[in-house]
């Protein structure tokens, strides 16, 4: 219990991480309720197509992919609280506009329908690919190097907590009365937006990073960190787990489809079902408070990523809703153990100079996938059915898990301790 309160709790008496670790929660659970409420306004108010869950992601993933090539230059030779505090005015922003695009009440912009919320998506993947760039190398600033893998486990835990909230919140408002509550949904959102505003601003500025160098021009700077990322074998294997995880892996994306055509359940249970990964990662982020991945993150991470696809493929076989609950509980457990490690890699391996545009790319191998993994899902469970995609999916990462294991050998005996 000493070690825990030396090394896990000690990081909460940095003020300024306290801060950011409520602002991220705060900004966190207003876009998971966000992505909920618009994945549940386009399949049960417009279409019941899988494919169009799918688009939901390929039009953030797009416009995501396009900006990281700036945004990362942008967070290591800009203040990184700045462009925080500007995106989140951002969000901000889109949600008010949801609000009034769903209130009943007005007309002046309900004739937009499916056009609105696709538009907001695509404006959003903008918006994100800022605030992934930054958010971790911000963090960074705050706390001292000793307390990187702490930060990056408890950074995990309060995201994954708003994953947790958000989906639920959202599916329960929506389920009441789809014709009128996604409108509360929406104005939930704009609050979380501001909280989040406001707990970020509470930060200390810190300024540039040191040694920036703001002469290279944007494509100088991305071919550095490109560089950076290519030539670090332990971090481009850590990248190629969880971009080929989550690309093959994206069965949360079909969620809503999964819970009508299958389970024959309504949003409410979706909400539940969505939710059921984060709340397997915190449980897992619990584990890690007193058992960090350190000295044998390696192993760690290949089993974790190994143990993603074998649950995914468990949970399209589930018949049964709280199996399908357990399964994608599972997932979410073994998610965030690389979640961790990846981003302990991170934050071990780079210059502070660099993080961002690390950020960026590691955002572009890991975040548009999430977005690009939900086409996938969705034009798979066209083409092949729901359930056959979503095994196909998991199949696919545990093969994935394998090659990357036989390519770099040495993934396996990784130890975050003597990074």
């Amino acid at each position: 219990m000493d070690l825990l309160k030396t090394e896990s709790l000690q990081i909460f008496k940095i003020k300024e991480f306290r801060l950011f670790i409520v602002a991220r929660f705060f900004i966190t659970l207003a876009i998971q309720m966000q992505f909920s409420t618009i994945s549940l306004q386009v399949y049960y108010e417009y279409t019941k197509e899988e494919l169009m869950l799918g688009l939901i992601g390929l039009s953030e993933a797009i416009p995501f992919i396009i900006s990281s090539f700036f945004s990362g230059h942008l967070s290591d030779n800009y203040p990184r609280k700045k462009i925080i505090l500007a995106g989140t005015f951002f969000l901000l922003i889109g949600a008010l506009f949801l609000f009034f695009n769903s209130e009943p009440l007005i007309h002046l912009l309900k004739g937009l329908g499916l056009i609105a919320l696709f538009t907001i998506v695509f404006l959003f993947g903008i918006v994100r690919s800022f605030l992934a760039a930054t958010m971790n190398p911000f963090m960074s600033q705050i706390v001292p190097r000793q307390f990187y893998t702490h930060s990056a486990t408890w950074n995990s835990t309060f995201w994954h907590a708003g994953c947790i909230i958000g989906p639920v919140v959202a599916g329960i408002i929506y389920g009441y009365n789809s014709t009128f509550n996604a409108n509360w949904c929406h104005a939930i959102e704009v609050v979380l937006f501001a909280l989040g505003f406001i707990f970020i601003l509470r930060i200390k500025n810190k300024g540039l990073p040191e040694n920036n160098n703001s002469k290279e021009t944007v494509t100088q700077s991305m071919k550095v960190g490109l560089n950076f990322v290519l030539k670090n074998k332990m971090v481009l294997s850590a990248l190629s787990l969880d971009l080929f995880a989550v690309l093959f892996g994206g069965a949360v994306a079909i969620i809503p489809a999964f819970t009508d055509k299958i389970l024959h359940l309504g949003p409410q249970a979706y909400g539940l079902l969505r939710t059921a990964p984060a709340v397997g990662a915190v449980a897992m982020a619990l584990v890690m408070i007193f058992k960090p991945p350190a000295k044998k993150a390696g192993i760690a991470l290949i089993w974790s990523v190994a143990g993603f696809g074998a649950f995914t493929v468990l949970f399209a076989l589930s018949q049964n809703y709280w199996l399908a609950f357990f399964c994608l509980f599972v997932t979410g457990a073994f998610d965030n153990v690389s979640v961790v490690v990846r981003h302990s890699i991170l934050q071990l391996s780079t210059p502070d100079n660099m993080r961002g545009r690390v950020s960026a790319i590691n955002s572009i191998f890991i975040g548009s996938s999430n977005e690009i993994g939900a086409f996938e899902s969705g034009a798979t469970a066209r083409l092949f059915g729901l359930v056959p995609s979503i095994i196909l999916g998991g199949a696919l990462t545990i093969g994935v898990v394998l090659g990357i294991n036989k390519i770099n050998p040495n993934l396996k005996k990784l130890d975050l301790s003597k990074l």
